[in-house]
């Protein structure tokens, strides 16, 4: 393997150069994911760097500690009693930062570890912030990190923006195949109404096709229910499960690696999946049939049958089309027990959750139909030729 990646932060860490030419008060939105090699913590390295012009915290979705799993669990503010600096939450009453929380801030950093998979919120929590920022003059700082599922490989339909909400704000497709600081360049040439003042330090060593073994680089789940590198890319796929009653392995200890349903017998049609595909040349990856118990969220405490999908090659995997497959034969499976989520998702109260994930409303019929799996070329060539030529034009690396 190559020489270990340096991230944004491994880079300005080793360089006083860099360091210096941050002269003003620091701001820095961070959570837990948010470390070195060492795995010593952004903040105690801002500290260590910037001393008392060091002064503000801030917190994304799943909060500064990444101690909350679900949606629409806001997070408070607080002063931190070891760091002694304020933590402010952008999800919270609000998910843009007031001018109050940027009072005399000059620089803000973002070191945010991004999954790859536009439904994540990290991204549209940066490109909010960008937006803030242009309007207050303050510069912002994205301290670059790898994609865990590779920056090559797109996958999904683009976002039908009528379907645009914080699980989606922009048109790209599902496994967008860009890095953070390549999300806040497209974001600045192409949605932007005024632009920020955008500093970018990008990685070293990084190669585009690197999955997360490949970068030398300790994991730490970006968010709860993303326990392992592995769960990143079936993430890209099961989340689609969150818009329906079928759990997604949450209140489990391998949430988003398995799916299910307590009506399911997983046994019963493992031979049917394997056969659906092979016709559809879908591989790198194994279904395993399980039980799982969630202790809370969909079916707590009943045991769930499903599959646990294991990666076994990342380079075939296509965790979007295989999870699409599943939940359209399981609705025909169990049509009797399945239902799609029609309570407000993501404070969206008028769309269904499964339009707003999946970023349009035309799956709901597929769903329904009989095979028709050239569903899912049509739809993912839509619009890609734009989106290819936008990302080409900001790439990094």
């Amino acid at each position: 393997m190559s020489s270990k990646v340096l991230t944004g932060l491994a880079k300005l860490r080793a360089s006083h150069d860099l360091q210096s030419r941050f002269s003003g008060n620091v701001g820095l939105l961070c959570h837990s994911a948010s470390v070195d090699t060492d795995f010593k913590h952004s903040v105690e390295i801002f500290i260590d760097m910037f001393g008392e012009k060091f002064k503000k915290i801030y917190g994304p979705q799943h909060g500064f500690v990444t101690d909350v799993q679900d949606n629409m669990i806001e997070t408070d503010h607080f002063v931190h009693p070891y760091f002694k600096r304020p933590v402010y939450s952008l999800y919270s009453e609000t998910r843009i930062p007031t001018d109050e929380m940027l009072q005399d801030i000059d620089h803000l950093f973002v070191d945010l570890q991004d999954v790859g998979t536009r439904i994540y919120t990290y991204i549209y929590t940066l490109t909010l912030l960008l937006e803030k920022c242009s309007e207050k003059d303050i510069e912002v700082i994205v301290l670059d990190r790898p994609n865990p599922v590779d920056a090559t490989t797109i996958e999904g339909n683009i976002l039908d923006t009528r379907f645009s909400s914080f699980v989606g704000r922009h048109p790209i497709p599902v496994r967008h195949a860009l890095t953070m600081a390549e999300v806040a360049k497209m974001h600045q040439k192409n949605w932007a109404s005024s632009l920020a003042n955008l500093q970018i330090i990008s990685m070293e060593n990084y190669k585009r096709e690197m999955d997360w073994s490949e970068t030398g680089l300790p994991y730490v789940n970006p968010s709860p229910n993303l326990a392992t590198p592995d769960s990143c890319y079936t993430f890209v796929g099961t989340v689609l499960f969150e818009g329906t009653n079928l759990s997604e392995g949450r209140g489990t200890t391998r949430a988003l690696e398995q799916i299910g349903h307590p009506r399911f017998d997983p046994w019963k049609y493992q031979a049917h999946f394997q056969s659906i595909f092979e016709e559809l040349e879908l591989a790198g990856f194994q279904l395993r049939p399980v039980n799982f118990y969630p202790m809370f969220q969909k079916h707590e405490h009943q045991s769930c049958g499903g599959y646990f999908i294991h990666v076994t090659d990342k380079k075939k995997f296509r965790p979007w089309r295989v999870s699409q497959v599943l939940l359209k034969e399981l609705k025909t499976i169990i049509p009797d027990h399945f239902q799609y989520k029609t309570d407000a998702y993501e404070y969206e109260f008028d769309k269904m959750a499964i339009d707003l994930i999946n970023g349009d409303d035309r799956f709901k019929a597929w769903y329904d139909r009989p095979d028709a799996y050239e569903f899912l070329d049509q739809i993912e060539e839509e619009n890609m030729n734009e989106y290819l030529e936008k990302r080409r034009e900001i790439l990094l690396y």
